[in-house]
């Protein structure tokens, strides 16, 4: 999933260092169809067995640990799901500081507080479009 349009209930516009904390959460109960497609949760999944959400104060920034390298991220959601063959999965889904969406799972991300310098660089390189790397 790619983006979230905007909607009165779930915010998913672009955030910086200083307002990703305005961004909603979706927790308390395992998001459904309907509530992705209402643009209240980032997922649902409906393949798995015995979902619960997960106990996570949301929302939540995060490094997310991607094929392309670490990536800014704020999660917005946290679900445990057990697969058919009784593998748990925790699932997360996260708002990108461009407002883009991304689901990933929990050991793909490290948990970090917006003090971070790293998360801090990250976010500030992708709303600048500077790669933080670069000198």
């Amino acid at each position: 999933m790619n983006s979230l349009p905007e909607d009165p209930d779930f915010d998913s516009g672009g955030y910086d260092v200083d307002d990703w904390s305005r961004l909603k959460a979706f927790s308390g109960r395992v998001a459904t169809l309907d509530d992705v497609q209402a643009k209240r949760a980032v997922f649902a999944l409906d393949d798995t067995e015995r979902p619960f959400p997960l106990d996570m104060d949301l929302p939540q920034p995060v490094i997310w640990w991607e094929e392309d390298g670490e990536q800014a991220a704020v999660a917005v959601q946290a679900e445990c799901h057990t697969s058919s063959e009784g593998e748990e999965m925790e699932v997360v889904g996260l708002i990108l500081p461009d407002g883009g969406a991304a689901v990933a799972l929990m050991e793909d991300i490290d948990l970090v507080d917006d003090t971070d310098p790293v998360w801090r660089s990250l976010v500030a390189g992708a709303v600048d479009g500077v790669d933080p790397d670069e000198d």
